[in-house]
């Protein structure tokens, strides 16, 4: 045993002297404990790892199920918004016959209470537009009052004739 020990000393050790020689199996016992212990430590750490390893793969599995699940619930939302907004449209349509079909228009329900304010503003300005015409071009009922003729533009021909039919 004394010539394994001698390998295993280092050539620095060797030249020393015989106390270091006494030691050195103690170092060397000393080092592989510390070497056991690094290697339990770097066991301990891998097993760490590839645990850490499976559970972010599992993380991420359930990320991926749960994006996948979301999305399918936001088609759903969407499909049951869009349903709603149409059958909104075609209630504000009915509600207001007076506004033409084609104004009220809109993808969300905001648009389409602003197309009906446009749409009644509209309305509103073609019906006071023809209430204005009709006062304008209004007739009086029945025949016009009696007036007499102007005599100015007449010769005194027509004048005579005039005044002999008033008899």
């Amino acid at each position: 045993m004394p010539d394994e020990t001698q390998n295993a000393i280092p050539a620095e050790a060797g030249t020393q002297g015989t106390q270091d020689k006494a030691s050195t199996p103690e170092e060397f016992a000393d080092i592989k404990a510390q070497l056991a212990e690094e290697q339990k430590a770097k066991s301990a750490l891998e097993q760490a790892i590839s645990e850490k390893d499976a559970k972010l793969a599992e993380l991420e599995t359930s990320l991926s199920e749960a994006k996948k699940a979301s999305e399918a619930i936001t088609a759903t939302l969407k499909e049951a918004r869009d349903q709603a907004v149409a059958k909104y449209l075609n209630i504000a349509k009915a509600l207001n016959p007076i506004i033409p079909q084609d104004i009220i228009v809109g993808g969300t329900i905001l648009e389409i209470d602003a197309s009906i304010e446009k749409g009644k503003a509209l309305v509103a300005s073609v019906k006071q537009f023809l209430e204005a015409e009709a006062l304008a071009a209004k007739v009086p009922a029945g025949a016009p009052t009696r007036s007499t003729i102007s005599l100015e533009g007449m010769s005194p021909k027509e004048k005579i004739a005039y005044g002999i039919q008033q008899k």
